[in-house]
């Protein structure tokens, strides 16, 4: 294992509270409203990537301006359904607003342990956040009961098993391939993949099960393009003096030896 537990500790920590809160305000919201506050998930994480002691991360503006581009364009095919208009609670607000948090900490703080320690793999974090949280998990579901009600429902219904065993297959490709993606792209690409992907899964929703597609729809496709087509754009960044200056110096010394060399093998008459 390359990093200590206690890191792990904090991650699980983390972890934890992003999918506690973020199905807790489940309760509380619904899923129209929930997805408006997630949708805007991928601009917490650039400004916390800024603040991460071993990532420090600074993003051009243009970057900044494709998120904003990608989370309205969201917002807008996901409220563009008349009959699903966004319910807010306090309380609900509160949480979802705390799993973000969370979240801008997660992926900032996975880059920071990829960036840090390089050895680090995808399967060691995942299992070892997982294996840590696990102790945390067990007492509240003693407490509250919900372990003997799972258990009692599974026993009755055995093909839960089944579901249950896809589900935790699918999971682990999935935390896999995000992990991946945070090692080699970091954590702000990677939260506008996933909010790209949000928007995807809608729209096949609608083709597949031909619900009308209305301006409001078009007007959020639009702007999710265009988020994802000025993020694609490469940054032109200009190259130092000192490394034109290093360049130049190398190049003469080539140029040098190579003379050198020619006039070492040419015959002497």
């Amino acid at each position: 294992m390359v990093n200590p537990w206690k890191t792990y500790v904090k991650l699980s920590a983390v972890l934890m509270g992003s999918h506690g809160l973020t199905k807790g305000s489940l309760a509380f919201l619904n899923y129209p409203a929930q997805l408006m506050f997630k949708s805007t998930k991928v601009l917490p994480v650039m400004i916390m990537g800024a603040f991460i002691p071993g990532l420090r991360r600074k993003y051009p503006p243009h970057e900044y301006v494709s998120a904003l581009l990608l989370v309205v364009g969201l917002i807008l095919f996901t409220l563009a359904d008349a009959n699903t208009s966004p319910n807010f609670s306090i309380l609900g607000v509160v949480m979802v607003s705390g799993a973000l948090i969370m979240d801008s900490f997660l992926g900032n703080f996975q880059e920071a342990i990829f960036t840090m320690n390089p050895d680090t793999t995808q399967m060691e974090m995942l299992f070892c956040s997982t294996v840590v949280g696990l102790p945390f998990l067990i007492p509240p579901m003693l407490l509250t009961g919900e372990l003997f009600k799972a258990w009692i429902s599974c026993s009755q219904h055995p093909y839960v098993y089944g579901v249950l065993v896809f589900e935790a297959m699918a999971t682990f490709i999935g935390q896999v391939s995000v992990l991946s993606l945070i090692a080699i792209f970091g954590a702000a690409t990677t939260a506008m993949i996933t909010t790209a992907r949000k928007a995807v899964t809608l729209l096949l929703s609608y083709l597949i099960f031909t619900k009308p597609l209305t301006e409001q729809h078009g007007t959020g496709l639009i702007l999710i393009s265009m988020g994802i087509i000025l993020k694609m754009i490469p940054e032109n960044k200009p190259v130092p003096r000192s490394v034109i200056k290093m360049k130049e110096s190398t190049s003469g010394k080539d140029e040098n030896r190579i003379n050198e060399e020619d006039e070492e093998k040419r015959p002497l008459v």
